[in-house]
């Protein structure tokens, strides 16, 4: 069984790359400071490595 990740953008990711905009969305972000909870994938991880500094990632 995976672990639960709880990932809440806290930045916007207006002014960041593209593709880092496009990863925010596909975490499945709508706006800033919403939470979402993925299981942690290697995927997801690697999700989260790429915009670390747009979000707080906590392990559940």
């Amino acid at each position: 069984m995976n672990k639960k990740v709880i990932v809440t953008l806290t930045k916007s990711p207006i002014g960041y790359e593209k593709s880092q905009r496009g990863t925010v969305v596909a975490l499945g972000f709508k706006k800033k400071r919403r939470v979402v909870e993925h299981e942690c994938t290697p995927q997801i991880a690697g999700m989260i490595n790429k915009i670390s500094h747009l979000v707080k990632v906590e392990y559940k």
